[in-house]
């Protein structure tokens, strides 16, 4: 069972698994718990009184609210939520939203910025910070950069088609390169046909409205991302959660339901669907899908599978979750990835068997309203997915996914010998790191930066409220330098906050030149 309140976890069905499968959620120690709580009540209690001083106008009133005209309608805002932001979100607002201005790489440059009314408004200074350490980005493979294969093909694409299409795909926006794309896709995924979309969040908040409605169950994991919870919500389907990657709970919705059918009436669901991620971007794990298959066939439902951070990043062909367990993707009825991460371009796809996709072109808003997907960004996902697949005559996507893995093991094996909490499968390159108290939210982003690191941190409403923790994405563009760099700041800075709540038994981390070429299969958690 997948608890928080455990150090690692493991399969109920071993026999099920190819490979050793182990994720950790080292339970929140007592006193750190106690400490959050008590943190988060002394900012709310601040909170109120600074709201005081505002209704006094002793302190200056910034507040998203109604026009005076317009007091007795129905309110747009909510108060906890106006509260959370204007006393809570606002004190650290400043880790959030940092302009870019180079590729987002290994390294990127920064914008500096500064704030004269404490993080409501910012201006730019002129200044740029060079050379930040990337740990933020979702560019697992690297491919997000303006040199090599990729980015030659991609600008050779816009002499000859140019930027936009200026038409949905059924109307006059279908081009040769859209079709290109779609057949390489489902070449690569290993199934009958596969579609594309502008928009990653789009694929999966447009297309189960598509496939589920009325009369229909969903079975959802409780940390499923906003754009599943979304399109599940459109859908009108009835909608039951089971908790994160726990099978028992999983079974036991689907058994009730396949016993006591729709409320009221009995009557048979007429579809049920289970939707689960491959990796899931805030705690680092990977669905149990051989679980989750067996389930599946045993009680006749339908499984949407989200694969947009595991696509590319898992997987000895880089195929995803389902090339990670070893698994046949006919088994999965609704194959959804994104190419924003791996394959560093933008977009969606969904992918299975040939009457799938037809059904969806007609009648899948995204489809049949959006605009067609821009040519360089078609030719960025073609050129980098043959680059993968070994296509282009290069083992560059095979060295790249052998040092991701690498880079991954020895990332997550450090954090730990350090002493940090990590949350998350051995293999997943989503690191979180548990930051836990509300002050140490900024204080965390900021002093990294200060290293000339940039890191995510991440709190409410995205986590729990007492679950605040700093996400870290390695990438196969990272050298051992820069993750030594990083790892030395993290350190550092860990120190400096307290940050090494971690009760484990830990040994001496070990010296530089034991990171070699087959740290991937030597290190073992």
């Amino acid at each position: 069972m997948n608890s928080h309140g455990a150090f690692q976890t493991t399969p109920q069905h071993d026999s099920l698994y190819s490979r050793p499968f182990t994720e950790s959620f080292e339970e929140t120690p007592m006193l750190v718990a106690v400490l959050t709580n008590v943190g988060y009540v002394i900012l709310i209690i601040f909170g109120y009184l600074r709201d005081l001083l505002r209704h006094w106008k002793i302190e200056q009133r910034h507040i998203a609210r109604e026009k005076e005209e317009q007091k007795d309608f129905v309110p747009l805002y909510r108060d906890f939520q106006n509260f959370y932001t204007r006393n809570l979100y606002m004190r650290i607002r400043d880790n959030w939203n940092r302009p870019i201005c180079s590729v987002p790489g290994a390294k990127m440059d920064l914008m500096d910025r500064t704030s004269h009314d404490y993080n409501w408004t910012f201006e730019y200074n002129g200044r740029t910070m060079k050379d930040v350490i990337n740990l933020g980005s979702y560019n697992y493979l690297g491919f997000a950069e303006n040199t090599g294969p990729c980015a030659d093909s991609a600008a050779q694409v816009v002499r000859t088609y140019g930027i936009g299409v200026a038409s949905t795909r059924q109307e006059i926006g279908n081009l040769d390169k859209h079709e290109e794309m779609e057949k390489q896709v489902a070449k690569f995924l290993g199934v009958e046909s596969a579609m594309a979309f502008g928009m990653g969040f789009a694929t999966n908040s447009m297309n189960i409205p598509a496939l589920v409605g009325k009369g229909c169950l969903i079975l959802s994991d409780e940390l499923n991302h906003t754009s599943l919870v979304l399109g599940a919500r459109l859908s009108g389907a009835t909608i039951r959660v089971f908790k994160h990657n726990n099978m028992q709970c999983l079974e036991k919705l689907l058994s009730e339901a396949i016993i006591y059918g729709q409320p009221r009436t009995h009557r048979p669901w007429k579809k049920i669907l289970i939707v689960v991620e491959g990796i899931y971007s805030m705690e680092g794990s990977i669905v149990r899908l051989p679980e989750v298959i067996t389930l599946k066939k045993r009680y006749k439902a339908y499984l949407y599978l989200d694969e947009a951070h595991s696509i590319g990043a898992l997987g000895h062909r880089g195929r995803g979750v389902v090339d990670y367990f070893d698994l046949d993707p006919r088994d999965v009825d609704v194959l959804m990835g994104t190419f924003t991460k791996s394959f560093g371009a933008a977009g969606g796809y969904i992918a299975g068997k040939r009457e799938l996709i037809e059904y969806l072109r007609s009648h899948s808003h995204s489809a049949v309203y959006a605009a067609s997907m821009s040519p360089p960004v078609v030719e960025q996902i073609i050129t980098s997915m043959k680059c993968i697949m070994g296509d282009d005559g290069t083992s560059i996507g095979c060295k790249r996914l052998q040092q991701l893995a690498e880079n991954t093991t020895y990332f997550r094996r450090r954090l730990r010998e350090m002493g940090f909490i990590i949350y998350g499968n051995d293999d997943s390159p989503v690191i979180p790191m548990m930051l836990y108290m509300p002050a140490k939210i900024g204080a965390f982003g900021r002093e990294m930066l200060k290293k000339n690191i940039g890191v995510v941190v991440v709190g409410f409403p995205a986590t729990s409220l007492v679950e605040s923790r700093a996400r870290f994405c390695i990438s196969a563009a990272h050298s051992k330098e820069i993750l030594d760099t990083a790892l030395s700041a993290i350190s550092e800075v860990g120190d400096v906050l307290q940050l090494k709540y971690s009760r484990r038994l830990t040994q001496n981390a070990p010296s530089a030149h034991l990171f070699a070429e087959n740290m991937f299969e030597d290190i073992d958690d």
